[in-house]
């Protein structure tokens, strides 16, 4: 099995942070692209704007755990301010350190199953 990691995390916006939370998207993005490991960052937003959906993948639990480091530093305060986390589904066979890293109330860990991916 392939030894990429990925996740979807649904957040809640919180009130009246959406067009702030847009600009600190922004950014992330941009910053984002430039790590080798990401393989996909994807934003998605409810139709109302109160919910945001990010879909990552990663060739690995490091390029993971890289992007979590960066995250932290540049980004985690202000992200966390905007938001609230509804819910993280992480698929694939992270490590034990980026296990933990994403380990949460709301994250649930979801093994290979079959299929495959391009």
């Amino acid at each position: 099995m392939s030894e990429t990691v990925s996740w979807l995390l649904m957040l809640a916006v919180k009130p009246g942070e959406l067009g702030e939370f847009e600009d600190l998207m922004t950014e992330m993005v941009a910053h984002t692209r430039s790590e080798p490991g990401t393989l996909a960052y994807e934003w998605f937003v409810s139709d109302d704007g109160s919910e945001v959906h990010l879909y990552e993948r990663y060739i690995d639990s490091a390029a993971a755990m890289a992007h979590l480091i960066g995250f932290g530093k540049h980004f985690a305060q202000r992200f966390t301010a905007a938001t609230d986390q509804k819910a993280m589904y992480v698929y694939g066979n992270p490590d034990e350190t980026l296990r933990r890293a994403v380990s949460s109330p709301t994250t649930e860990f979801v093994g290979p199953f079959g299929g495959f991916a391009r």
